[in-house]
């Protein structure tokens, strides 16, 4: 490599635009998303419909607009899904949905109905989208904690229990959900 000798190194870099890069990584897997959606759309299909080659023009008709459609209202973020994180999530999820399930039968049954219910504001890290919706969603499905209202950068929980240490147990499912939706090309 020959320098130009007004003072530029080899080892300089140009700056780089991170946008025009994530915008090329998602260009990259549109391609790959498109396929898995489509096989998804089909697998729903079959179920719904059954696999008759007579339904064969309408099924590649719905399937394409159902992909077209996934793919303009959700593009693909350049993120994946790590499967052990996944296997995580699931097995904390199953067991703090046991665990919450008995505490809240608990007090439900319990004559004096130790409850102390309020509201919470916990500081999400997510941004508004995908990632997000999956949090709240998980942890509506947990007892004694429900999504009141999304503030931007909190929400706001309704819960059972305020003595209960409601903002450490979010941030934790909220750790694990990260670590599962790992962003593409992180190690970890």
């Amino acid at each position: 490599m020959t320098s130009s000798g007004d003072g530029e190194h080899p080892s300089e870099a140009t700056p780089v635009d991170a946008s025009a890069v994530d915008a090329r990584a998602v260009r990259a897997g549109l391609p790959v998303a498109a396929i898995w959606r489509a096989a998804l759309f089909l697998g729903v299909w079959i179920v719904m419909a059954g696999a008759h080659v007579a339904d064969l023009p309408a099924a590649v008709a719905a399937v394409a607009l159902a992909t077209w459609a996934s793919l303009r209202l959700l593009p693909p973020t350049g993120s994946r899904l790590s499967a052990a994180g996944l296997a995580r999530l699931v097995l904390v999820f199953l067991y703090e949905s046991i665990v919450a399930g008995v505490e809240v039968a608990r007090r439900a049954l319990h004559p004096r109905l130790p409850l102390r219910p309020g509201f919470v504001t916990y500081p999400i890290g997510f941004p508004p989208g995908g990632a997000r919706n999956v949090f709240t969603t998980l942890t509506s499905l947990l007892p004694g904690t429900v999504p009141a209202a999304d503030e931007g950068r909190e929400l706001v929980y309704h819960c059972l229990d305020l003595d209960q240490p409601v903002l450490a147990q979010l941030a934790a499912e909220e750790a694990i959900l990260a670590r599962t939706l790992r962003r593409g090309g992180d190690a970890g």
